[in-house]
């Protein structure tokens, strides 16, 4: 959804008791109350086409889920590997797929509807780019950009050309993520104080330390095309699969992980907004294997006064946690379930301060505390604590769902270019303070950050 970043998040959240679903089919008249910029063109028929750019780790699996969809078909795949032309054809059973290492052909094709892109952060805004230039719509995978100011070019050409753009982080469309919008629009737990965003893994693959294909060579991969804009380097199959672990190509576990916590929180919450400030801290301490971006990154953010901490680390597991603070309890958001913890913010027992009266005084303050705070003990009333289980927070299938359903209507998303660049530019931040070694700090006028 593109939502307008004047509108006060008061405002916003007094209009939108919406679910995920609602939103994703807002009137027109309804999107301008919102401030959305709707997409217009004819719409395309009920079934659609789709090409693919990529079909790695991420991209293989899109193509899964999207195939898997009714009335979505793939009509073609692009990779600079000559390995994902075949998988490609084995996940869609289409042994006669068209198939291509030159994107761009697949820009150019009128039978296909929209294109869905899974490539290195460093090739994102390319894609995206020349995709809206070639009147197409786009789910890229998050993060949206590779630096802040791809970002700014990125919206520009989703605002140009009238392009639905959909960035890849996939929970702000799950039903759990619509849950906590909900409960938290409602005021269930007041106005939220702090957010704690929290993620740990402790493997080689969960530290990207993936096997290339034991194939690859300059023969079936282009290389030279691949590293884009990148410095120029010896071919080097680890880069090649493990292109997280430099900042030539991508942006660490700020943008495999926490544009994730970020995206979702910016949902919950209703925000749609850049960070004040971010401070980081870090470093390299179990993979160093040649690597540059850190394996342990604790940032602390600033969103307009809002503390926001995120705790991410490679290097030993931990729950993926989203808790959100506020005067009224806590809400916290773990893998299928959603839990709230009441609380009434008000003393249960006289004042523990009043153990330093002298014995009288403290004897009649009690009394008259009890007076004020009358209960029948054994009958206190239950904490209303509420748990909802559902699918996946970071559920695929339906982000992909509403993708679709939006080049087929042309209705806006959540998470469009304006959501995804403001999720981005944090990551951004936070990798920025962690390799200055000191505080950023955005300015929202210049775009540009200062120390």
């Amino acid at each position: 959804m593109m939502m307008n970043s004047k509108i006060r998040r008061r405002e916003f959240l007094s209009a939108s008791g919406l679910s995920i679903t609602a939103l994703a089919s807002v009137s027109s008249a309804e999107a301008g109350a919102y401030g959305l910029q709707l997409p217009s063109q004819s719409s395309p028929p009920e079934g659609l086409r789709f090409g693919i750019i990529g079909v790695g780790m991420e991209g293989s699996g899109l193509l899964k889920t999207a195939i898997s969809l009714p009335g979505i078909e793939c009509v073609g795949a692009a990779d600079l590997y000559d390995g994902r032309h075949l998988l490609a054809k084995q996940i869609t059973g289409n042994a006669d797929l068209f198939t291509t290492r030159r994107y761009q052909e697949l820009l150019k094709r009128p039978d296909v509807d929209c294109i869905l892109a899974a490539v290195p952060d460093h090739w994102h805004k390319r894609v995206v780019v020349d995709a809206c230039n070639a009147g197409k719509d786009i789910y890229c995978e998050k993060p949206m950009s590779h630096t802040i100011m791809e970002g700014f070019e990125m919206v520009k050409a989703a605002e140009k050309n009238k392009r639905i753009v959909q960035i890849g982080s996939q929970r702000v469309s799950s039903s759990l993520c619509a849950k906590a919008h909900e409960l938290y629009t409602a005021g269930t737990i007041g106005e939220v104080e702090m957010v704690e965003l929290t993620y740990g893994r402790n493997s080689p693959n969960g530290a990207w330390e993936y096997p290339p294909p034991p194939d690859l060579s300059p023969s079936n991969f282009d290389w030279d095309t691949w590293l884009n804009d990148a410095p120029k380097v010896p071919f080097d199959p680890e880069r090649f699969a493990r292109w997280r672990c430099w900042k030539e190509y991508g942006t660490g576990v700020g943008g495999d992980l926490m544009v994730h916590l970020l995206s979702g929180m910016l949902y919950t919450l209703g925000w749609n907004e850049a960070p004040r400030s971010a401070s980081a801290l870090g470093g390299i301490f179990r993979w160093k294997d040649g690597r540059n971006m850190p394996d342990f990154h604790a940032v602390l953010f600033d969103y307009h006064g809002i503390p926001v901490y995120v705790r991410l680390d490679l290097g030993s597991a931990t729950p993926e946690i989203a808790r959100f603070l506020g005067p009224k309890g806590v809400m916290e958001a773990q893998g299928t379930c959603l839990r709230i913890y009441r609380q009434t913010g008000e003393d249960d027992q006289p004042s523990y301060y009043s153990d330093s009266f002298p014995a009288e005084m403290r004897a009649q303050y009690v009394k008259q505390w009890h007076e004020q705070h009358p209960r029948k003990f054994g009958r206190e009333p239950l904490t209303d604590n509420l748990v909802f289980d559902g699918p996946d927070w970071d559920d695929l299938k339906p982000h992909l769902e509403t993708f679709f359903s939006a080049v087929r209507t042309r209705k806006p998303v959540v998470e469009d270019a304006v959501f995804g660049n403001h999720a981005a530019i944090g990551c951004h931040m936070a990798n920025e303070s962690y390799f200055r070694n000191k505080p950023v700090y955005w300015s929202e006028s210049s775009h540009e950050l200062t120390t």
